[in-house]
């Protein structure tokens, strides 16, 4: 992976402290993804990395710190303001309408555009990359495989035609073939112009697709490097790769 060091940041994270009540999650967290890069958070269960994304996406408010998108403060903006902007989520667990069908879901992804044709477009642009989609359009999604539902849920992300793109677990829970497929495509989203922030438990398959990672442990960035850096860290090779 090439790194894109010389390009603009567009997402930047300063000191940010979020809680759940009186439970700190996020204890001072920086990090930036800047034009063009993926970038993947990686750690335990509990480290904070879907309290990372919530802060971003507006839906926990940070109590302290900054986050800046584009340049401009987003910290306190509403969440449905921030997909405006141009932030989508591909949630843990991928929230589809179950009852609702292929095309319904994608659809909701662009519920606050209003141009047509744009939205057609993009419909045809998740259909290339997802036929399969295509070939179940009118299917309810609750009822399509979990790799197909995690297709379903990245295309209603790229229905709101972000310019960041966050992606909480995309490979839980798959069979391997839909693990590899699903990260061939996050590589495509991204070489078409979308940066991306990734969040992932294969650490090896998300590391092989990375510019760069964070390393979270207990609401903290212990590491930070280049993604090809990570992958022979002695500490990420132990408590990630499963080595050692």
């Amino acid at each position: 992976m090439n790194a894109t060091n010389g390009a603009a940041k567009i997402l930047e994270l300063r000191e940010v402290h979020t809680y759940y009540g009186s439970i700190q999650a996020l204890k001072g967290i920086s990090l930036d993804v800047r034009e063009g890069e993926i970038v993947t958070l990686l750690g335990a269960n509990g480290a904070g990395k879907t309290t990372t994304l919530r802060s971003i996406n507006g839906l926990n408010r940070p109590r302290q710190g900054s986050i800046r998108f584009q340049g401009r403060d987003i910290t306190g903006t509403a969440p449905h303001e921030i997909v405006k902007r141009g932030i989508a989520q591909s949630p843990e667990g991928r929230r589809l309408f179950p009852r609702m069908s292929v095309i319904e879901n994608l659809e909701m992804g662009a519920f606050q555009r209003k141009d047509r044709s744009g939205i057609r477009e993009d419909m045809d642009r998740v259909f290339d990359l997802f036929p399969r989609l295509q070939e179940r359009r009118n299917q309810k999604a609750g009822t399509m495989s979990g790799g197909e539902q995690q297709m379903c849920a990245i295309g209603r992300a790229l229905m709101a035609r972000p310019k960041l793109l966050l992606l909480d677990e995309p490979s839980l829970g798959l069979a391997p073939i839909f693990v590899e497929r699903i990260f061939e495509i996050v590589s495509t989203i991204n070489e078409q112009g979308t940066s991306i922030l990734l969040v992932e438990q294969n650490a090896l398959m998300a590391l092989d697709h990375a510019h760069r990672g964070y390393v979270m442990e207990t609401g903290k960035i212990v590491l930070a490097d280049d993604a090809a850096a990570l992958k022979t860290n002695e500490q990420v090779r132990k408590t990630y790769l499963g080595e050692g």
